[in-house]
């Protein structure tokens, strides 16, 4: 009897961890799913770390990619074309750059608005007239604007590598997302997945299976005049790089600050030290 009640209690064992194992697997199966599917890839940067800084070509190669490309739908508004100095340009290259562009401005003197070459105190001009006629022109949903989009973007990273981020200063997280979600589109969807119409898989997006943009870059598609290699992985770094500096232009400056101050402070408390000992060198303590 007693084997009997044994066997019993082990065949009930079997069948409460089957039907777990099942409710677990049902409920994995029901839960959503986390975007991005794929977490970026992390790249090497030029401007990563406490003393990196920008390569000025990368950049300029960037603007190219972004002026090309992206500047039929995106905007930036924030970004001044005088700030393009920080790439290297002249001040005289960065007025003939600014006059490519036409300002819509105004009113004038008789109260009309009017067009006019562009100068170095404009921004770089959206290319839609407002945030609906940008949606009507892209499937419904108005792309954003990339003055701020390197810093804005970024995928949450857990514990315990938030900590190390702390020491090594990781930062780039914008740029390798945008990185990844550029040279992202040739994946295949995971069987059974269910992208709407009219969207493209991607699974670097942050918000969902898929995006109304579609792939917009392809090999040699925009023409580099400094030998660099006319990929997409080559324009997403660039371009990505490009992005960054527009979002934090003045980088390389607050770095130099921050060594400088932490010089300072160590000469400071080792002075404070010094003098301390010399005061109190009399006294018994």
């Amino acid at each position: 009897m007693k084997k009997i009640l044994t066997s019993l209690a082990l065949l009930g064992l079997v069948v409460a961890g089957t039907a777990a194992i099942a409710a677990e697997e049902a409920h994995n199966a029901a839960a959503p799913t986390h975007f991005p599917i794929d977490e970026p890839k992390e790249m090497d940067w030029s401007f990563t770390g406490p003393f990196g800084t920008y390569d000025k070509a990368q950049l300029q190669r960037g603007l190219k990619v972004y002026k090309e490309v992206c500047a039929a739908c995106h905007s930036m508004n924030l970004v001044a074309f005088r700030t393009l100095e920080g790439l290297g340009y002249s001040e005289g290259q960065v007025k003939t750059l600014a006059a490519e562009y036409t300002i819509h401005d105004g009113p004038n003197d008789a109260g009309d608005m009017f067009d006019r070459p562009g100068k170095p105190s404009d921004y770089f001009p959206a290319p839609f007239a407002n945030e609906q006629a940008a949606a009507a022109s892209n499937g419904g949903a108005a792309p954003p604007d990339m003055s701020l989009l390197a810093k804005a973007r970024g995928v949450e990273r857990g514990f315990p590598r938030f900590v190390f981020d702390i020491f090594t200063q990781y930062a780039q997280g914008g740029p390798d997302y945008i990185h990844s979600l550029l040279t992202g589109y040739d994946e295949t969807p995971p069987a059974g997945m269910v992208i709407p119409e009219g969207t493209h898989y991607n699974p670097y997006f942050l918000s969902g299976v898929s995006l109304k943009m579609p792939k917009p870059l392809s090999d040699g598609q925009v023409t580099y005049d400094d030998g660099a290699p006319q990929t997409v992985d080559q324009y997403s770094r660039d371009v990505s790089a490009f992005l960054m500096w527009a979002a934090e232009p003045h980088m390389e400056d607050r770095k130099k600050t921050g060594f400088r101050v932490l010089v300072f402070l160590l000469l400071f408390g080792a002075l404070v030290y010094l003098t301390k000992r010399k005061v109190w060198e009399g006294v018994a303590h």
